[in-house]
């Protein structure tokens, strides 16, 4: 059951569950126009560059990209200068994206859901352990970046 407890498996739950609304229950809602489809487009294409970032300077750096392991390095350098949870972020931009696709209008309260969850289920137990590991690094890093933005 250690598979299911995974991010990318709460993002297909969650993208299912905007698809299902969207398919079976949309009441007649929609976005509007095509600008709909262009921002869902590039806010997935954002998502899914996010998370190719972040998976290369870890690999490069040669540390876990598992959530509930701790990080034989801490990875400060590419893309987690701007952001300590690109991949995560990257979760919620390709939720938030297909939701915008499907015109899923009544599935808008999942994304802050999927983060709270992102939150509470990885990054804050991610960040303890970094925390006891790397100590200074980690208080430097932490103070220098942000954990979304």
């Amino acid at each position: 059951m250690k598979w299911i407890d995974l991010p990318p498996v709460w993002l297909a739950g969650f993208v299912a569950l905007a698809w299902c609304q969207a398919r079976f229950m949309s009441l007649g809602l929609d976005f509007g126009p095509v600008w709909a489809d262009l921002l869902g487009g590039l806010l997935v294409g954002g998502g899914v560059v996010l998370m190719a970032l972040a998976v290369t300077e870890m690999r490069r750096q040669k540390t876990t990209i598992m959530p509930h392991e701790t990080p034989s390095h801490l990875v400060q350098s590419g893309i987690f200068t701007r952001s300590r949870n690109p991949i995560y972020l990257g979760d919620v931009m390709i939720l938030a994206g297909l939701i915008l696709y499907f015109d899923a209008i009544l599935s808008l309260p999942l994304i802050p859901i999927l983060t709270w969850i992102l939150e509470k289920r990885f990054i804050i137990g991610e960040e303890n352990r970094m925390r006891r590991s790397f100590r200074a690094d980690w208080a430097r890093y932490e103070g220098k970046v942000r954990r979304w933005l």
